[in-house]
Parts: structure tokens; C-alpha cells; sequence
């Protein structure tokens, strides 16, 4: 396979593994924004719900984080190398995030009562699960709109504050809308009764901020960064990110209408759509305007033994994850609750 070849197909294994993650780590994201922000009676029951939604298996969500940054600095080192340098601080605070994240939320799960734990833990969970999202959202925008200039082989200084402007930051609160919404679809489908309703109800609200923070992006995208404009508006990305918006509105009338499967069905389309268009749009580079795929890509003989060794680890991963979920989210129904979920159900008037 040519050198070029190789490259591409490696740059969309990557994609995909980006793709996954936003369909699975960001609805976890998304929950410990409901956590945050669980209010009124049913409080207590939203975050049982919550709890029980995204443990145990929330933790295996970050494998394929880890797939995509051992990608990236396996096949792509010259990349890896300018974004490490221009997005350090935002990369620390993601990993002080998740770290965070998931310390505070073994300590709530796992404390006496859900939900009833001391605040620190339930806050910490709930501002880790906010911040995370809104600044990986934030570098994606960095990345793709110029702010990270390279010249003469070293970052510009300035690039270290480029995830700090206008357009990065509205897309990092898109992400974090995205994330929200996947979660409120997502919890419809596994409750009931009035934390149905609940739920429902912050996927409509989310689902109208993501839409003005669509618009918002897309108009600051015209203004300052033409180069992704015209990559969205033309070419094969056109026909991705035009499905994934006409996917917007099917999703939110499948809630109307209650067909909450088919409404979680377009939500991830709409997700795979919009990031493969954003991708679609940025190539051939890697880092506007200065990293481009081939030209950060390594030698040939680690790109082909990356290839081999995908299907390997994948033949690994994927059916421990289909174990994993198959045991700890089909629960027996004559099984009886845990005392936390029980007293959650029973205070949401679900028994």
C-alpha cells in the first residue's frame, strides 16, 4: 500500500476511535452534567438514576481515548509533538478532569446513599464532568480553525492561548450541549414515569442551546476561519454535516412523538455525521494551516504495523466491552435493587 495510502486509513481509524468516544465518553460526560445540575423533588432519584445509568461501566469508556492519543503519537509524532507543546494546559486540565471525575464519582456511588454524599464529591464529579468537555471541545476548535502556528519547526508561543479565542470556545460549549442532550436521550430510554418526564424535558432545553450554539459556531466559522467554512459548505463534507442537520430536528420530534429509540438512533448518527464533515473538512491537514496528514505521518513500516495490530487489539477490546455491558446493564428483574437505587425509585413514586 502506498505511503500516502497508508496514512489515510490510519488518520480514520483514528477518526473512528474519536467517533466512539463522543457517542459513549461523552454521554458520560453529559450525565455528570445532570448530576450537577439535579434539582427539586426528584433530585435524589435523578442521580440514583444517573448513577446507575453509567456504573460500573462508565471507566471502560476511556479506552478509546487512549486508542486515539497511542494513534496519535504512534503514526502521526510530528503532529503529537505540536499539539502536546500548544495545547499543554488545556491537555492537563482534561486529564485533571477525568482523574478527578472519576475519584469523585466512585466516592458518591459508593458512599452510603447515592446522591447523599458530601457535597465536595457530588460537586467535583458534576464541574469535572462540565469542564472536560468544554476543553477538548475547545483544542478540536484550536486545531481546526489556525490559531496553532508552527514556524521554522517550533510552536508560536502565541498558539498556547489560540483554544482561548471566540470560535474555539463556542465550540467547546457546542461539545458540552452535545454531551448533555446524548445523556438526557440516553437516560429517557433506561427510567420511567416522572424521571422520564425529567429527563425529557432537559433534552428538549439542551437540544435548543445546541442549536444556537450551532448557529453561533457556524457563523463565527464564516468570519474567521474560511478555509474550514469553505471545507463545510463544499465537497464531500457538505453531505455529511447537511445530513447530520436534518438529523437535528428528527431527533427532537422522535421525543415529541415518544419513539425515544429512534430518537437516540439519530442523536449518535447525527454525532458520527457531523465530526466525519468536520474531518472531511479539515483535510488534508492534521493542525491548520501547517500540519498536514502526510507530512506528519511516520515511516510506512509503523503506519502498516499499526494496521496490523488494530484488528488484534480491537478482536480484544470490543467483545470485553459487549461482556461488560451485557453483564452489568441487563439486570435480572427479579433481582432485588440495590438499597440506594430502591430508595431513589421510591422517592421518584416509581414503585
Amino acid at each position: 500500500m502506498p505511503p500516502d495510502q497508508l496514512a489515510r486509513v490510519v488518520a480514520l481509524v483514528a477518526l473512528l476511535a474519536l467517533v466512539a468516544y463522543a457517542v459513549f465518553g461523552g454521554a458520560d460526560f453529559g450525565g455528570g452534567v445532570w448530576d450537577l445540575l439535579a434539582t427539586g423533588s426528584r433530585a435524589q432519584a435523578q442521580r440514583v438514576a444517573i448513577a446507575a445509568a453509567m456504573g460500573p461501566v462508565w471507566e471502560a469508556n476511556h479506552v478509546w481515548l487512549i486508542f486515539l492519543i497511542v494513534i496519535l503519537f504512534t503514526a502521526f509524532p510530528s503532529a503529537f509533538a505540536v499539539l502536546s507543546v500548544a495545547l499543554f494546559w488545556p491537555f492537563h486540565l482534561v486529564l485533571a478532569g477525568v482523574v478527578l471525575r472519576g475519584a469523585a464519582f466512585v466516592f458518591s456511588v459508593h458512599g452510603h446513599v447515592v446522591g447523599r454524599t458530601p457535597i465536595s464529591w457530588g460537586a467535583g464529579f458534576g464541574a469535572a464532568s462540565v469542564v472536560t468537555p468544554l476543553v477538548l471541545g475547545a483544542s478540536l476548535g484550536a486545531v481546526s480553525t489556525g490559531g496553532i502556528r508552527v514556524v521554522n519547526g517550533t510552536v508560536d508561543r502565541a498558539s498556547e492561548w489560540a483554544w482561548l479565542s471566540p470560535l474555539p470556545l463556542v465550540i467547546g460549549a457546542l461539545a458540552l450541549a452535545v454531551c448533555a442532550y446524548l445523556a438526557a436521550v440516553y437516560l429517557i430510554i433506561e427510567t420511567e414515569g416522572p424521571l422520564r418526564d425529567d429527563f425529557r424535558r432537559r433534552a428538549f432545553v439542551t437540544w435548543f442551546v445546541a442549536g444556537v450554539l450551532s448557529l453561533s459556531a457556524l457563523a463565527l466559522t464564516r468570519l474567521v476561519a474560511p478555509y474550514l467554512w469553505q471545507g463545510l459548505t463544499g465537497g464531500p463534507a457538505a453531505l455529511f454535516v447537511g445530513i447530520g442537520i436534518v438529523l437535528a430536528p428528527a431527533s427532537v420530534v422522535s421525543l415529541v412523538v415518544g419513539r425515544y429509540y429512534l430518537a437516540r438512533v439519530a442523536a449518535v448518527a447525527q454525532v458520527v455525521l457531523l465530526l466525519t464533515g468536520w474531518a472531511l473538512a479539515l483535510s488534508p491537514y492534521l493542525v491548520y494551516p501547517d500540519i498536514t496528514l502526510i507530512a506528519a505521518a511516520a515511516p510506512s513500516p509503523t503506519l502498516a504495523f499499526v494496521l496490523l495490530t488494530v484488528p488484534v487489539g480491537l478482536a480484544l477490546v470490543i467483545p470485553s466491552l459487549w461482556f461488560l455491558y451485557h453483564v452489568f446493564k441487563g439486570r435480572n428483574p427479579s433481582a432485588p435493587l440495590p438499597p440506594a437505587a430502591a430508595e431513589g425509585r421510591s422517592e421518584a413514586g416509581l414503585r
